[in-house]
């Protein structure tokens, strides 16, 4: 067939791309049509939000590391699993993140007929907060604490106090999506409520120095008090001021100390007010220097002492413990969120540019808002995709880990599939994760699907070995073989 062509074609106009390029006969038309089907195609690409992953196998492979790691380290210090709704009401989750939180809410339209409650008023003043809060009763989960406090106001006479749970599962913010910033991503909580003691707040720390030692990362954990920093506005009279304190200075890292003060200034704080708050902010030296000198500004404050001594436990406590990692006493460290009112914690990755990978609190008034009011509760969180982030930038997987398949049994035709499947399950007996290449293709094909895997071991069995009972084991990474029983090849890919 012939075609002879009366235009160019022009990529930069793919919407014009089928009335220029044009070959003459039926040909001609069939070549038009696949071109219009590619710009359909091009225009249909599939993609997922911004802010959202995929996780492919390898992925997953090291996220279940990072989850298997942390339940592991739970289940030692006693904590048990649960789960919530990914949807929450509105009513539940509003309020509770303060102003900026709020904003970072997604929200799930009603189903049915929703724009049916809504006057044509209403839709003409344009107020979309009034017609988010018209058109939507429920939202995503921003964080698995307050589905928490509310798990336990609704099962609460279920539950043996102390309760000490943990969750893994998915949170969503609607937030600018950056570089260790995502729009959905897991936490991994652990929370204590019903009770008061110290002890609480010392193993979780304990629990955070575990788990990055088990998976190899270098962290500094910093550690604050509420009680401090409302003791802080006090004593530099300010009190009524603690929530545009706490949220100003939590930025001091990000945004300099001058853009801080610059921040405390437009919500109202006296210029006196943040000359006074400037040794504070700054203070440096050894964890005991800085109790002994806030003790000193704090005298007046009677919170303000009591959140000193809180954290002077805390911190001798673990003293002697003996943590592997470093533990700092910052006085900047606000966490802005409004619900936390003694202890609180955040971890930060030593060798990675990272925001926070942990990070948590005492928060002994939340669940009052839920009407069960005196109820203590802290807690600690997990973010597992920066963690995941951070081991990826400093290759910290251990090759079990990311290797699903310990060894690959090559396909050689029907009989040899026969005499090697007896073998595979006493290979998978064995607790061996194993796998038959399920067509009887060329070598070469088989060996490049075990090489692409990254299988560390594969068992060949022909004629030869039929004949002797035996298999030939092959190590991918030396490229030894040699033929051995079944048994030994069991003992082999073990060791």
């Amino acid at each position: 067939m012939q075609y002879n062509p009366v235009g160019t074609l022009d990529t930069g106009n793919p919407q014009d791309c089928s009335n220029q390029f044009v070959p003459s006969g039926n040909i001609g038309e069939q070549i038009k049509s696949l071109i219009s089907i590619q710009i359909n195609i091009m225009a249909n690409k599939p993609s997922i939000p911004k802010g959202t992953r995929d996780f492919g196998s390898v992925e997953m492979a090291k996220r279940n590391y990072i989850f298997d790691t942390i339940k592991e380290v739970y289940a030692l210090y006693g904590f048990q699993q649960i789960e919530t709704p990914a949807m929450e009401t509105l009513q539940t989750l509003m309020g509770k993140y303060g102003e900026e939180g709020d904003k970072l809410l997604f929200k799930v339209l009603n189903s049915g007929d929703f724009m049916n409650k809504l006057s044509d008023e209403e839709l003409q003043e344009k107020n979309s907060l009034h017609v988010a809060a018209k058109l939507c009763e429920k939202g995503l989960r921003y964080d698995l604490t307050v589905p928490f406090a509310r798990y336990v106001v609704m099962h609460r006479d279920e539950l043996q106090l102390p309760f000490k749970r943990f969750q893994i599962q998915p949170v969503w913010r609607a937030d600018r999506p950056q570089k260790g910033r995502y729009r959905e991503f897991f936490q991994c909580d652990a929370d204590i409520v019903g009770s008061d003691s110290l002890i609480n707040e010392v193993e979780l720390m304990q629990m955070v120095d575990t788990v990055f030692t088990k998976l190899g990362i270098n962290v500094q954990i910093k550690i604050n008090n509420r009680k401090i920093l409302t003791g802080i506005a006090e004593v530099i009279g300010e009190a009524d001021k603690i929530v545009d304190i706490t949220v100003a200075i939590d930025k001091l890292d990000k945004i300099g100390l001058e853009n801080v003060n610059h921040e405390l200034k437009s919500a109202g704080v006296s210029d006196e007010a943040i000359e006074k708050l400037q040794p504070i902010i700054s203070l440096s030296g050894s964890n005991g220097d800085k109790l002994k000198v806030i003790k000193t500004v704090l005298g007046t404050s009677e919170i303000g002492l009591k959140g000193v001594e809180e954290t002077r436990f805390i911190l001798n406590t673990l003293e002697l413990l003996g943590l592997k990692n470093d533990i700092q006493l910052d006085l900047t460290l606000a966490r802005g969120l409004n619900y936390y009112t003694g202890a609180i914690f955040e971890v930060k990755a030593l060798d990675v540019p990272m925001g926070s990978i942990t990070g948590g609190g005492r928060y002994d008034n939340l669940t009052g808002i839920f009407g069960m009011p005196g109820l203590s509760g802290v807690g600690i969180s997990f973010g597992a995709d920066r963690i995941y982030d951070v081991l990826n930038t400093l290759d910290l997987y251990p090759k079990e880990a990311v290797n699903s398949t310990q060894v690959l049994f090559i396909n050689f035709g029907e009989q040899e599939t026969a005499y090697c499947l007896p073998i595979l399950k006493q290979v998978r007996d064995a607790g061996i994760r194993a796998e038959i290449y399920p067509d009887s293709a060329k070598m070469k094909k088989q060996m490049n699907y075990a090489n692409a895997k990254g299988i560390p071991f594969v068992v060949l069995a022909g004629e030869n070995e039929m004949q002797t009972r035996q298999v030939t084991l092959k190590n991918m990474e030396t490229g030894e073989q040699r033929q051995v029983s079944p048994a030994e090849a069991i003992t082999c890919i073990q060791g």
